[in-house]
């Protein structure tokens, strides 16, 4: 089965692993072309969707007044921006 999450827009995630009862935490992300990084304001809450052997790690946040759903890949460590 493909992952159709990496068809979707590649992002450079900055994450705190390990904070409290969250295992991992996105600061912020920056967009390919991007000049600066967009803050993550609010986590509104995580979920795991297995395509495989893989583990893709869904996390709602809020950047400003922007939700954006990112997507972390546990097997390639890639980060994805799945919805805005």
């Amino acid at each position: 089965m493909k992952n159709n999450i990496n068809k979707k827009e590649q992002v450079e995630v900055m994450a705190l692993f390990g904070y409290e009862m969250t295992p991992c935490q996105p600061l912020s992300f920056k967009k390919r072309g991007q000049v600066g990084e967009t803050e993550v304001t609010g986590l509104l809450g995580t979920h795991i969707k297995f395509v495989g052997d893989v583990a893709i790690h869904f996390f709602d946040v809020v950047a400003g007044k922007t939700k954006y759903v990112l997507a972390f890949n546990s097997k390639d460590l890639s980060w994805h921006i799945a919805a805005a």
